[in-house]
């Protein structure tokens, strides 16, 4: 078992090899990229698949989790994919499980690793990928605190240094429909932006009901979406995606996030602390107000998009379509392919080409934009970039072992402390 100081040390220096950069590698073996994948749940086998599907250059050769039985499921599940199995090459010799699984991982010659695991390890995986010489794709959000963000920033810089190329899991970035619709923002066409709103609002999601043999480590870690520590809340977790698009768009960084939110429906301790739903009025440079509204709760009105408002019209954009209302009316009609399966293709594309590309810092920044959201709602506070940045809440428990992990209160705005 580790201690929580001993894994973050292990993280940071523990597999900080010397090896050749993984295009050196590359170039050298000519040869398909190898892809290892640190956390092997539904999100981690479903990228690890579009990674195939990205580039008959990829092979997935190692996979790694805190839990055997998710290792087993996704070689089983990936083993099956038609089209794609001839390319998973694993063998028991590199499938890894325990806390220093990604430890094992990524100590082997894999070039490029997928980091899916709960967003509250991905500082520690991703520096420690960096560390290691691997080109990295990795899911949102990037942290769950203001320190996590400052590692994340941190390991992005040295993936410069080290011309490493990394990709996050926000696809609208890599998606058509957004990307069209960013360029005639851009572009002027619906004048200057003078404010814009984004939603995620949807049901419920699942929830693995305990089971008496599980430790709270093990519960939490199986129900992570409702843990703050885990997952950040569903408004880092989900809604980060909306809030890269508003950062994408205006091109910049809120001023500060005052909100608002509660635990209305999902009252029960099968779900964790977090919040059923967040409303944040974030300030932007140039007075520009975005109103942002995130809910998980079943029943209600679903919505999905962004909105643009600006002095010649309004733009409105979603996964599955853009539009134009006002002066210079327009509607997306053009291919919209699969945006998980595009975001590997231009890893791969880059990898290959000597290309270097490096999303790191800019996740890093749409994470803090949901953390400080989430940090008003909490405490019933306005908060600042820089006291989100520069915050010393760390949700990190104080050990990685299967035991004991007493379940914080959930937050009452006006009495939870800004830290």
């Amino acid at each position: 078992m580790l201690s929580r100081r001993e894994f973050v040390v292990a993280a940071a220096g523990g597999v900080a090899l010397s090896a050749l950069p993984s295009y050196a590698t590359f170039e050298r073996r000519r040869g398909r990229l190898r892809v290892g994948v640190i956390g092997c749940g539904g999100r981690g086998t479903g990228a690890a698949a579009d990674a195939l599907n990205a580039s008959p250059d990829t092979a997935v050769v190692a996979l790694a989790d805190v839990m055997a039985e998710r290792v087993a499921s996704a070689r089983e599940n990936l083993s099956k994919q038609e089209g794609i199995s001839s390319r998973v090459t694993l063998t028991d010799a590199t499938c890894f499980a325990g806390w220093d699984a990604y430890q094992r991982l990524l100590a082997t010659d894999v070039d490029i690793v997928i980091l899916a695991t709960p967003p509250h390890f991905r500082p520690i995986h991703f520096q420690a990928a960096i560390n290691a010489g691997k080109h990295v794709f990795m899911e949102k959000p990037v942290a769950v605190d203001g320190p996590g963000v400052r590692k994340v920033i941190e390991a992005a810089a040295l993936a410069d240094r080290k011309r490493l190329c990394v990709v996050a899991g926000t696809q609208r970035r890599h998606q058509s429909v957004y990307m069209e619709a960013m360029a005639r923002l851009r572009g002027g066409e619906i004048g200057r932006v003078t404010g814009a709103r984004c939603y995620w609002l949807q049901g419920g999601l699942w929830m693995n009901p305990r089971q008496a043999e599980w430790s709270d480590m093990e519960w939490q870690l199986r129900n992570w979406l409702y843990f703050t520590w885990l997952s950040g809340d569903h408004i880092v977790e989900q809604h980060v995606h909306n809030l890269d698009v508003m950062n994408w768009g205006l091109g910049a960084t809120p001023l500060k996030a005052n909100g608002m939110g509660g635990r209305q429906v999902r009252t029960d301790a099968a779900y964790g602390h977090v919040f059923d739903h967040f409303s944040i009025e974030y300030e932007y440079p140039g007075g520009v107000v975005v109103e942002s509204k995130c809910r998980q709760i079943d029943g209600c009105q679903s919505r999905v998009d962004e909105v643009f408002c600006g002095t010649e019209g309004t733009l409105v954009v979603s996964p599955n379509g853009a539009r134009v209302e006002g002066g210079k009316a327009w509607k997306f009609a053009g291919e919209n392919p699969n945006p998980y399966v595009l975001e590997h293709t231009d890893l791969v594309r880059a990898i290959q080409s000597g290309e270097h590309v490096n999303e790191g810092k800019r996740i890093a920044e749409s994470t803090l934009t949901a953390i400080m959201g989430r940090m008003s709602a909490y405490t019933g506070k306005t908060v600042t970039w820089e006291q989100a940045l520069n915050s010393q809440e760390d949700l990190s428990p104080p050990a990685y072992e299967w035991g004991s992990l007493p379940v914080p209160a959930v937050a009452v705005p006006g009495k939870t402390k800004l830290v």
